[in-house]
């Protein structure tokens, strides 16, 4: 097996492993490469969870410190990106842990700024259509805020992050089965959640 020689190949089209041997053997630009490749993924991935950005943004820097100093510990034996999605979940949920014995947390404190999302605008689009647009994200948001976090966090990472269910599996730390089961009920929840809030030629017309 040739060795890979990650100090003279192109970083971006390089594959997670590769980054990460790189930055094993002291090439720091590799771990720039991974912060970019995975920065708004865990933020959006964090921000659903504990509905504050600055909250997110700390526990999102907190999870590629760890990464950093953990970077000799990973073994090849899950992908890379079930590793800091683990990371980042445990760190969300010791957030919403430290929220609850001290009181802190209220569903209904959302002001404004926390429910922008992270992607960038369709400046191309209608007022009247992003009006809309609007406010069909706003009830699928609401909808999948009032989830139980179980349900939740397994609906992010299936229908969101796009992960395949063994790599939630992994994550969150249960059988495959059960992570099938959460999705499906968490579909069928969110479902009746928006029934008679969120037109469906609405939601497939866009």
């Amino acid at each position: 097996m040739p060795v890979i020689d990650i100090m003279h190949m192109k970083k971006d089209s390089a594959s997670d492993k590769e980054l990460l041997y790189g930055l094993v053997n002291g090439d720091l630009e590799s771990f720039e490469v991974i912060v970019d490749r995975y920065k708004n993924r865990l933020l959006n991935f964090v921000f659903r969870f504990v509905k504050d950005r600055d909250v997110a943004e700390d526990i999102v820097q907190e999870t590629f410190l760890r990464v950093f100093r953990k970077r000799r510990d990973y073994k090849a034996i899950a992908n890379f990106s079930t590793w800091i999605f683990t990371i980042a979940g445990n760190l969300a949920k010791s957030e919403l842990r430290r929220r609850k014995r001290w009181k802190f947390l209220s569903i209904d404190a959302i002001n404004d700024d926390e429910e922008k999302q992270f992607e960038l605008p369709d400046t191309g689009m209608k007022p009247d259509r992003a009006t809309a647009v609007r406010m069909i994200n706003k009830n699928v948001q609401e909808s999948i805020d009032s989830l139980q976090n179980k349900y939740k966090e397994a609906l992010i990472l299936r229908d969101i992050q796009g992960m395949s269910y063994n790599q939630i599996a992994e994550v969150i730390g249960v059988p495959v089965g059960t992570v099938k089961s959460r999705v499906n009920r968490a579909r069928l929840k969110l479902q009746r959640k928006l029934k008679g809030h969120t037109p469906e030629d609405e939601l497939f017309s866009m």
